[in-house]
């Protein structure tokens, strides 16, 4: 419902009669339709701590880096696709202030956020990576990226980019920005 009408037009009576059930057993579960949004949203953010899995073991060297690449832009983007009614939903109660729209957002994006901090890390220790930059700023502005393009992927379209197009594009930058080097195909 939430991908075929705006969020606060959808009602407590037609959750229920969708579901094939009464309001009032909705109210045994929910306080409104807010309450169950939160509670798809919580159930969506605990899939996407496993976008770290796109990260764990990684190497960022070589071919195997432009792959490493890829795959997180590619998983990103699909999450992104997958859960992306309830994801504007979350969005738009994060802008608004709601904490708890807020606190759902971060889980999500701190998963990949730590990950690759955590990157740059490890390639600074090794001296492939210059040590000047702070890994969080450099992770963090990689995210914030990649969740403004996934949420605007629709848009992108209306501009003459296609998917296949923006994929490779945002695996590039976000190879360029970990390594700080353009990535061996």
């Amino acid at each position: 419902m939430l991908s075929s009408s705006p969020y606060r037009d959808v009602k407590v009576i037609d959750v229920a009669r969708k579901a094939g059930t009464s309001p009032a057993t909705f109210y045994q579960y929910f306080p409104d339709v807010e309450g169950a949004v939160l509670e798809i949203a919580e159930q969506m953010a605990a899939e996407g701590a496993g976008l770290t899995e796109l990260l764990a073991g990684r190497s960022w060297v070589g071919k195997a880096g432009w792959q490493t690449a890829q795959d997180l832009v590619d998983g990103f983007l699909d999450f992104w696709r997958k859960n992306d009614a309830i994801l504007r939903v979350v969005d738009l109660g994060a802008a608004e202030g709601d904490k708890r729209f807020y606190k759902i957002r971060m889980k999500i994006l701190n998963s990949v956020n730590n990950s690759l901090t955590e990157t740059v890390k490890e390639l600074q220790a090794k001296g492939k990576v210059d040590k000047e930059l702070s890994p969080a700023a450099v992770a963090g502005s990689l995210v914030a990226m990649l969740a403004a393009v996934a949420s605007h992927q629709k848009g992108f379209q209306s501009w003459g980019v296609k998917q296949a197009e923006l994929k490779p594009s945002l695996a590039l930058l976000v190879h360029l920005g970990i390594t700080g080097k353009k990535p061996t195909r």
